[in-house]
């Protein structure tokens, strides 16, 4: 589905991301992960097209799609939830959602919204109040929502659990695994890692934007190089 092929990245004279190579299957999920300021979040939006792409190719579906503007990219089945949310806080949780479908026929958008409902209930009955008065769990919510609101087949989700209670993780987490079960592919950035590597199928480690380890979650689970230097935990006995 996603093929990046010596990616460099970077803002102006920086670069921030060094050549890396990274794969998506349709149904799988790749967890992103390493340190602050690895280059994972930069990585991401150089997919969307928000960040300068400096070398290399991205493939999706086949087609190189460096060239296509951001919105060409979410038309052509690409969607991002970004870190902190970014929600426009004076809009209605319904108002939220259905700017996300901006690039879908309006005939799709009453759906389009049933679906998101039906993903998080919670929101149904919260619709019509302000996004900026929702807790962070709920704003989370809306912001997965209006990212599927354009009817994405790969799917990139910035910072997940950030900032979040342990039962509203779960309930995001359910999503995604419902998302993943529908055969939609998943890049997930996260610092919750033993959380990210219960969802992922292939793990990819950044450091200083470079690739240092990649391979399935089973092999991450079982590796120390990864477990401990990499990542910062202790193994799993």
């Amino acid at each position: 589905m996603l093929r990046l092929e010596k990616v460099s990245c970077g803002y102006g004279p920086m670069q921030a991301v060094h050549g890396i190579d990274l794969e998506v299957e349709a149904g799988k999920v790749m967890a992103l992960l390493g340190a602050n300021g690895a280059g994972k979040s930069s990585t991401l939006m150089c997919i969307v097209g928000h960040v300068e792409m400096q070398g290399g190719l991205i493939r999706y579906k086949g087609e190189d799609i460096a060239q296509k503007t951001p919105m060409a990219r979410v038309a052509a089945g690409i969607g991002l939830v970004p870190e902190g949310r970014r929600l426009f806080a004076e809009l209605t949780v319904r108002e939220n959602l259905i700017v996300g479908g901006y690039c879908r026929a309006r005939r799709e958008t009453e759906p389009n919204l049933e679906r998101i409902f039906d993903l998080f209930p919670r929101l149904k009955s919260r619709s019509n109040q302000r996004a900026g008065a929702l807790s962070g769990g709920e704003q989370q919510m809306v912001a997965i929502g209006r990212a599927l609101m354009s009817q994405p087949e790969l799917l990139l989700v910035d910072e997940l659990s950030l900032g979040l209670m342990p039962k509203v993780i779960d309930v995001c987490y359910a999503a995604l695994e419902e998302l993943k079960h529908q055969g939609m592919g998943l890049i997930i950035v996260e610092q919750s890692t033993q959380r990210a590597l219960e969802v992922a199928d292939n793990v990819t480690v950044l450091e200083s934007g470079r690739v240092v380890w990649g391979g399935t979650v089973a092999e991450a689970r079982n590796s120390a190089d990864i477990i401990d230097a990499c990542l910062g935990l202790k193994r799993a006995v």
